[in-house]
């Protein structure tokens, strides 16, 4: 309920804006749901490692044995 009402109250401030601030309302939409789209991605990302440092647990891979390969990989270039 309580989200409903804050809907039409923000249609309703929308309504009363100058036209020449509508742009800038819109800027702002655009940028909050950036920020949560950035925040969805950065917990995939945190899933996604830690499902990599849970397989790399079961398999005896250590975090030493990460930074050996990376270093082979960089100096080979």
């Amino acid at each position: 309920m309580a989200r409903v009402v804050t809907r039409e109250t923000i249609l309703k401030e929308l309504e009363g804006l100058a036209e020449d601030q509508l742009p800038v309302v819109l800027d702002f939409i655009h940028f909050l749901k950036f920020r949560q789209e950035a925040e969805r991605a950065r917990q995939r990302f945190a899933a996604a490692v830690e499902e990599a440092r849970s397989i790399a647990k079961e398999r005896g891979i250590t975090d030493e044995d990460v930074l050996e390969e990376i270093r082979a990989v960089r100096f080979r270039q």
